[in-house]
């Protein structure tokens, strides 16, 4: 079946990215203010192997936030404390598809979050979000033990909406759309906030304006 042709039911959305500023920008923005080269933060979490696998641990659930903050510290030589919260301080919500996806709420279809975790405390990133108000579903990696992009975590999310593959993901991140389309799934790439509320607008045939 083809997307045009499909009724969908839910709207499944990551978080960060796409629900939110990029969070190259927040990355940027930390280095910045602590006085690292620009793009030091984040090539340690997204590209040094031992950042890298720090948050997969974190994702996991395997280590906590705290553990992670002296990991990532420890790495950067800065300060571990609420190194989480620090380097997300300029974190916000990407208005535009916050208010869509209440609007694709409020035309009577689902909406979930899935989102890879990066922890709950000591520091919450996800409390101005209201996460468990505004939505259906709500699948953080950290609690099951698995985490995007691998299948079974999209699985859980459809089976906890009670859908087959009658969704549309929502992604920041091209790989983490790769599953999506294999479980039957439309999926929408986010880029700019503008582009990501028009492409579900025409998919989903509803007004998101």
């Amino acid at each position: 079946m083809s997307a045009n042709e499909q009724t969908f039911k839910a709207v499944i959305f990551d978080f960060g990215g796409v629900l939110t500023n990029p969070m190259d920008d927040t990355a940027v923005a930390f280095a910045q203010e602590i006085g690292l080269p620009t793009f030091a933060y984040r090539d340690t979490v997204a590209f040094d192997p031992a950042g890298r696998a720090l948050y997969a641990q974190l994702e996991r659930g395997d280590i906590s936030q705290t553990v992670w903050n002296q990991g990532i510290a420890d790495i950067l030589g800065i300060d571990a404390d609420n190194l989480m919260g620090r380097a997300l301080a300029t974190l916000a919500p990407e208005k535009l598809v916050v208010n869509a996806a209440q609007s694709i709420r409020a035309a009577g279809l689902e909406t979930a979050i899935l989102s890879n975790s990066m922890g709950l405390e000591p520091f919450n990133p996800y409390t101005p979000w209201d996460l468990e108000a505004n939505h259906d579903v709500i699948v953080f990696s950290e609690h099951h033990r698995i985490r995007k992009p691998e299948a079974a975590i999209y699985q859980l999310t459809l089976d906890k909406l009670g859908l087959p593959g009658f969704a549309c993901f929502v992604d920041d991140n091209p790989s983490n759309l790769i599953p999506a389309l294999n479980l039957g799934m439309a999926t929408v790439h986010a880029t700019t906030p503008e582009e990501t509320v028009a492409k579900l607008q025409q998919l989903l045939g509803i007004s998101l304006g």
